[in-house]
This record gives structure tokens, sequence and C-alpha cells, in this order.
């Protein structure tokens, strides 16, 4: 219950935009000492990124390609990617000592960007019809995870997509999670 005289515009984050972090945060479980890399830091990846250092994580690194956006990222405590400006997957092998990530949080869904060979690819079947997510983020997100490590999937994804590296999540045994939390006060309307 939210006390009177607060704003709704003070208080509209907690229906949705940080139950969601949070929840990404929890799917990865995170222990102490651990490196977290949340992809996307946009709202929900912004509160991953405060919920995972909450949860006890050493280290987040943060990737995007919006520069006020990774200036938030790092005012939060976060190491920042630019995935415009480097490799992610190579970039973040470096950060970790080879290993990759503990955990990662694909907080970009079906709306990811890039400039690689995949990735304009994605666009270009979904803008024809052949899919209809771009999961280029998803794919980092799997290939970088380290053998063993967590994967949390927040961001949402509407429908068919193609490339997926199910043999490199299999490989890993990579514990996955996805979806958003749900509450009983809040409605949403579902693609079948």
């Amino acid at each position: 219950m939210i006390p009177e005289g607060i704003e709704d515009e003070k208080v509209l984050f907690l229906s949705d935009i940080l139950p969601t972090g949070w929840m990404a945060a929890v799917n990865c479980e995170i222990k102490p000492q651990e490196t977290v890399a949340v992809w996307g830091c946009g709202p929900v990846g912004l509160f991953a990124i405060q919920s995972a250092r909450v949860l006890g994580a050493h280290r987040v690194i943060a990737i995007d390609h919006y520069p006020h956006r990774l200036d938030l990222a790092k005012s939060l405590g976060a190491e920042v990617i630019n995935f415009e400006e480097v490799n992610v997957r190579e970039a973040l092998v470096e950060m970790t000592g080879g290993i990759g990530p503990d955990a990662c949080i694909d907080a970009v869904g079906m709306e990811s960007h890039g400039v690689t060979a995949d990735s304009v690819m994605d666009k270009v079947k979904s803008t024809v019809g052949l899919v209809t997510d771009q999961t280029h983020g998803l794919r980092q997100v799997i290939l970088a995870c380290r053998k063993g490590g967590r994967i949390s999937i927040p961001g949402v994804y509407g429908g068919v997509t193609d490339k997926f590296p199910i043999g490199a999540l299999m490989e890993k045994a990579s514990p996955s999670r996805a979806g958003r939390p749900m509450s009983k006060n809040i409605r949403r309307n579902y693609w079948i």
C-alpha cells in the first residue's frame, strides 16, 4: 500500500520495473564474490544491477551502447562495456580471467541491437516476418556465461526465433530462469 500524499510518478517503478529487476537478480542465485553481467541498462537492467549488488555480487558488469545509460550504470557501481566499441564476449573473458561471468542477465529482450552479422540478420528476418524476435543479446548471454553459471531472462520475447544456441546452453549445464513477476493487481495481455 502506497502512503497518501506520494505522487504516482515517484512510485510507478514499484509496479513492474523494480520487481522485475529484483527477480532477475534473485533468479541468478548470486553468491558473495561473484561476477554478474547485465545486458541492457534500461530501467529493468539498472534495477537488476542494483539488486545484484544488494544480493552480494562482488562485481557487476553492465552492457549497453547508450552513453547516458552506461553513465547511470557506472554511478551504481557497475563496470561498463559499450558493445559498439568492443567485442562483448572477448571483453568479458578478459575481465573474468578467462572463465566468463558467474551469472548473466538478459534485460534487453526481443529488441536487442548490434552491428554483428547475426544481429543484422535478426533485424532483416524480423522485418520481413520470418521471425519475431531479435535474439542477438540472448545468444551473447548464453555464450558468455561460464560453465555452470546461471542465466536469468527477464527481457521480453514475443514469439519465434532461429539460431538459438541450445547446444551451448546444454553443454554449459547453465541453470536458466525466464519471466517477469506477476502481481494480482496488475493485468497483462499475453500473446499466444
